[in-house]
């Protein structure tokens, strides 16, 4: 399934959920079901700067598609990074980078995020896409 498809998906289930609190109920059973990181992984490289909580990300290739993994000390954190991760992940890296991300705003995402998480959120969509820039450089 392609990344537009996916976010498409996201979109559908978040909008069968009538107010913000059932959405970030939502979000944190995501971030249970999280691929997480390896314990090795966990390092300050890893870390995504400008988050208020700590997240890490690790990104692998597996049969020219990118495979991110990650973890997060905060429960809405590790929600947002989750549904990020099921947009991005087992995806070609020219595919992540030329993704749009709109389905955020189209979930209300940002706007009922507090600042900070909010320009975390902005640090995290950043980090995906830089690793996608990484991955792709070494392919061509």
């Amino acid at each position: 399934m392609g990344i537009a498809e996916i976010q498409e998906e996201i979109i559908d289930e978040f909008s069968m959920f009538d107010d913000w609190m059932q959405r970030y109920e939502y979000m944190i059973e995501l971030g249970k079901s999280l691929p997480l990181i390896e314990e090795a992984y966990k390092t300050d490289d890893n870390i995504i700067k400008g988050c208020q909580s700590k997240v890490w990300v690790h990104a692998e290739l597996e049969e020219d598609k990118l495979v991110f993994t990650a973890d997060s000390d905060a429960i809405i954190t590790k929600g947002i990074i989750a549904i990020l991760i099921r947009a991005f992940s087992h995806q070609k890296p020219q595919d992540i980078i030329d993704a749009n991300t709109d389905f955020i705003d189209e979930i209300g995402l940002k706007e009922h995020l507090s600042p900070t998480r909010a320009n975390g959120l902005v640090s995290m969509v950043k980090q995906l896409k830089l690793y996608a820039i990484a991955y792709q450089t070494q392919l061509n």
